[in-house]
């Protein structure tokens, strides 16, 4: 049963002693963002499921079967922050994770979040995503962002209920900066 941690600073404590930190949520909401931070901050590795398991050039998504071998393989590294939702892979990652954060901002966050990222990187590909896959914002991927909480999160809860790893949740941007500011490294 998940362990979810509501107080920051505790949040804080039990992030800085983390290995292997799982950053899930929305697209848009910040999530890659967070994680990469923490990378840098824990001198961890960070891993983005998009591009390391999920797509191959142009957009084309990799056997499930091969997925799975990859992230098998990736999590049993000894450190690593991974950016990447998809709960049909908890039961390859969560055993191996000291920490969940799940970022649940608010939809139209979410989809300025989106938005602002297609305008930034049109035509290419982020440094996260996969070569040959430029950003794209299609109608389907802005009705899966409007539709988030109430398709997809019930089944992340699920998932995340099954396995006994602190769960951090946040939900705004302040709460964000409240975490961010309780582990930054102090001069």
């Amino acid at each position: 049963m998940a362990n979810h941690l509501s107080d920051m600073a505790e949040a804080a404590s039990h992030l800085s002693r983390a290995k292997r930190i799982l950053v899930i949520g929305c697209s848009g909401g910040g999530k890659t963002t967070l994680a990469r931070w923490l990378s840098a901050r824990f001198d961890l590795p960070f891993v983005s499921m998009d591009q390391e398991f999920f797509w191959l050039p142009g957009w084309v998504s990799r056997a499930r079967a091969e997925q799975r071998t990859l992230i098998a393989a990736r999590v049993d590294e000894p450190r690593w922050v991974m950016d990447g939702t998809n709960p049909s892979s908890f039961d390859l990652r969560m055993p191996r994770t000291d920490v969940v954060v799940w970022v649940r901002m608010p939809r139209l966050l979410c989809l300025w979040g989106a938005a602002s990222r297609w305008l930034k990187w049109r035509g290419q590909a982020r440094p996260e995503m996969a070569d040959g896959c430029p950003e794209r914002l299609s109608p389907d991927f802005i009705r899966y962002i409007w539709t988030f909480e109430r398709k997809f999160a019930p089944a992340i809860a699920i998932g995340l209920e099954a396995y006994s790893v602190p769960v951090i949740q946040i939900r705004s941007r302040a709460q964000m900066r409240r975490l961010l500011d309780l582990l930054a490294p102090r001069p």
